[in-house]
């Protein structure tokens, strides 16, 4: 998706958002918050976020600038938290138990575990808390009494990332999940395997590591290549996934077709010099972005964006392939896509 395209995505989501702004109302002071007749100064507006994703991971990273940008360009205050570890659930309810005692304007969440994290979410929903879900959860949102969804659906972009591989020609292709346990990750292989042909997904090869570990994950997909030398697909789910499997790739001279879900300057760099087939770029700027915008207008003029009519507001999937892969690479070396 070429940076044309996003600012258009990006311009026409404010104007579904913020269509306040088509009229300037009397006494409108911006940032400031001075909007006659709303329900709340946005001075006054506190939003919490918690993600499963810490931001000094490339991915959460730009989430959390979104998250940065959509409180300055609101004029809001807005506190993000994270657990230690993507896969500590326990931690994240903590933390979501914490932004509910602090009773704020509205709360933002990822859900990569509904069962664990549904308790305390449903807190916040009884609390009467608006809440907005982001990045994980389009499956599960709605079950939980959450206002709206920004994100992509899982197992669609799998399955087109599937079908591309298979056009390719792809025949035994591999998924590597990084946090086993996240069920937007099993949609995501699930999909994929499913736009290869498999009859029952679950039978594909899904490898497994820990994030924190680079060097152990290019081990084990090094080692699934030189066991099984009929591997011509790999697909990772993440940046910090991608990184070791080029490095595995190009360690055991295999030929086979590489892709990733998510964009980093390493994986754009790749995809531009024919090293890697295509990225899927759900937009986790836009995902860290419009809840702030969503919450912030909810709050003044009770105004909700309905998406597809169910809450659920796409901000991917998109396909970055050679043709448009050095147009976002400044970008996403500022932290911006």
């Amino acid at each position: 998706m070429n940076l044309r395209k996003t600012t258009i995505l990006l311009v026409g989501a404010m104007v579904v958002l913020g269509a306040c702004n088509a009229a300037t109302p009397s006494g409108s002071g911006g940032a400031a918050g001075a909007l006659d007749g709303a329900l709340v100064q946005k001075k006054d507006i506190k939003i919490e976020v918690v993600t499963h994703g810490q931001a000094i991971d490339g991915f959460w990273g730009v989430v959390r600038n979104g998250v940065k940008a959509g409180a300055a360009d609101m004029g809001v205050s807005v506190n993000y938290s994270a657990p230690d570890a993507e896969s500590d659930m326990v931690k994240m309810s903590q933390l979501i138990d914490a932004a509910v005692a602090k009773k704020p304007t509205g709360l933002v969440v990822s859900i990569p575990n509904a069962e664990a994290l549904s308790p305390s979410i449903k807190k916040a929903v009884e609390a009467g808390i608006p809440v907005v879900s982001m990045n994980s959860g389009s499956d599960v949102f709605r079950d939980l009494g959450i206002k709206a969804h920004v994100g992509q659906t899982e197992f669609q972009a799998g399955l087109g990332a599937g079908q591309r591989f298979k056009d390719a020609g792809v025949k035994n292709a591999v998924c590597f999940n990084q946090e086993v346990g996240n069920q937007a990750l099993t949609l995501r292989c699930n999909g994929f395997f499913t736009g290869l042909g498999l009859a029952d997904p679950s039978q594909g090869k899904v490898l497994t590591g820990q994030i924190s570990d680079p060097a152990a994950m290019q081990a084990t997909i090094e080692a699934a290549l030189k066991s099984d030398t009929t591997i011509d697909g790999v697909l990772t789910l993440g940046p910090s996934v991608a990184v070791p499997a080029l490095k595995a790739l190009a360690a055991t001279s295999s030929k086979a077709h590489l892709a990733t879900f998510d964009l980093s300057a390493d994986v754009l760099t790749a995809i531009k010099d024919g090293k890697m087939d295509f990225a899927i770029d759900q937009q986790q700027f836009l995902q860290g972005y419009l809840p702030i915008v969503i919450l912030t207008n909810y709050a003044q003029t009770r105004n909700l964006p309905t998406g597809d009519g169910t809450g659920l507001i796409m901000t991917g999937p998109g396909f970055v392939t050679q043709a448009d892969a050095a147009d976002v690479i400044a970008l996403a070396a500022k932290g911006l896509r």
